[in-house]
């Protein structure tokens, strides 16, 4: 028994605390799979203002490119509680970067790690959101719109087509009345004589945005629970794509990913990989000389 014991330790975030810098109730998304893949416990500062870094809504601007604010604000988190490991996430919605006509979540959660010195920043681009704005004058024009955003299931943001405008914007509304009420308001402030109405993408308020926050916990967890080969820290995962897979009719390299290759955060050790998805050659479709 206890030679068993020593062959399996328990992972070394297995019952460890996590401060996670959030107002918007990702603790009920990111907490479950952290907690199920290496044992983490997440808490959450009271009364930490993130949106000091940024909102959707206008209100301030991101403090930053979305990797360095999701740092920073796990670093606040930390700061808050006095523990020395912190996670924060940090979305940005608009054009798929590769379908520009297709809406797109792009999430990160970055995860600091100050005792053993190591920072991991996990990333997805995700098609599951229900993104979308529209102006109106009244209530009335918004019932394609309402569908397409969910409502009432997800909340809505509102504010004066022309610009924010203290005293009128309308966040987390869910109901119908407060709509409309919310609508009337914006348009008559409004110097063109519309509301803008846009879906509220705050973790507490967007379904479909946690359920890939909860996607991404998981790819984090899973990535946390995999110990470097060399020096057993966690999290060794993905840190870079080779590219350059050769074209299976002449043989020339094409911009696709050839290789895949897997590091850990804290020492210099590398390993590369083929394709995970078994692909060894690319159709002459991609390759610059058979199909320039």
């Amino acid at each position: 028994m206890i030679g068993r014991e020593s062959e399996n330790p328990p992972h070394p975030y297995q019952g460890r605390q996590l401060a996670l810098a959030t107002k918007h109730q990702k603790q009920r998304v990111l907490g479950p799979p952290l907690r199920v893949t290496v044992g983490l416990e997440l808490c959450v500062p009271v009364d930490l203002d993130t949106d000091l870094l940024g909102t959707f809504s206008g209100e301030v601007d991101r403090q930053g490119p979305p990797r360095a604010v999701a740092l920073r604000k796990a670093r606040l988190g930390m700061t808050a509680t006095g523990l020395p490991l912190g996670l924060a996430s940090e979305g940005s919605f608009g054009p798929h970067p590769q379908l520009v006509v297709v809406p797109a979540d792009q999430e990160l959660l970055a995860f600091v790690d100050d005792e053993l010195g190591f920072e991991i920043v996990e990333q997805m681009v995700s098609t599951e959101t229900n993104f979308a704005y529209h102006a109106a004058r009244k209530v009335e024009d918004l019932k394609d719109f309402l569908t397409q955003a969910r409502f009432p299931s997800h909340g809505l943001v509102v504010r004066p087509n022309s610009g924010l405008q203290p005293g009128h914007l309308f966040k987390g509304i869910t109901q119908f009345d407060r709509l409309k009420h919310a609508v009337e308001d914006c348009a008559a402030a409004s110097a063109d004589g519309l509301a803008h109405v846009e879906t509220d993408m705050r973790a507490h308020m967007n379904p479909t945005r946690r359920r890939v926050l909860h996607e991404l916990a998981t790819a984090l967890g899973r990535r946390l629970a995999t110990l470097c080969p060399k020096c057993r820290t966690p999290g060794w995962g993905l840190v870079e794509l080779v590219r350059g897979l050769p074209c299976e009719w002449c043989g020339g390299e094409t911009d696709l990913v050839r290789a895949e290759v897997h590091g850990c955060p804290r020492c210099a050790y590398r390993a590369s990989h083929p394709r995970s998805d078994g692909l060894r050659v690319a159709s002459p479709d991609n390759c610059p000389w058979c199909n320039p």
